[in-house]
């Protein structure tokens, strides 16, 4: 299990380090401009602070997988993010609309891949806060 968590680790760091890259890949200079500047700045720190805490949750499944794995609290660490990553799994089949990746296959290869790595997450964080029982 301590692996599990270090693979997902190093997978969030990534991820939250790749929302870097979002300002530029979806043009949001233009594609934000007719919104008023709060609801830019909105967009801007959100995603900025949605990164820092998947980036955050990726450190300490890291350097802290021993923990998460044979402690109370790492167990109880793990139901938080089970939840959190089952939601995040949730969003992806029942909030983003069909139409942004059916049909294109780079949209949809993305769409497998994050459904995919969503469900490894939440799979992983449920069965080690599921061994507790």
């Amino acid at each position: 299990m301590d692996l599990h968590f270090k693979i997902i680790g190093t997978l969030l760091m990534v991820l939250a380090l790749a929302h870097g890259i979002f300002p530029r890949y979806f043009n949001w200079k233009e594609e934000l401009q007719p919104l008023s500047l709060i609801n830019r700045q909105m967009m801007e720190v959100h995603t900025f602070f949605v990164a820092l805490v998947v980036f955050l949750m990726g450190l300490l499944c890291f350097i802290e997988a021993y923990a998460l794995v044979e402690t109370a609290l790492g167990k109880t660490i793990s139901v938080g993010m089970a939840i959190f990553w089952t939601a995040r799994l949730f969003v992806q089949f029942f909030w983003y609309a069909a139409k942004l990746w059916k049909g294109k296959a780079l949209e949809t290869s993305i769409h497998v891949l994050f459904s995919l790595l969503w469900f490894y997450v939440s799979i992983v964080c449920w069965a080690n806060a599921l061994e507790a029982l």
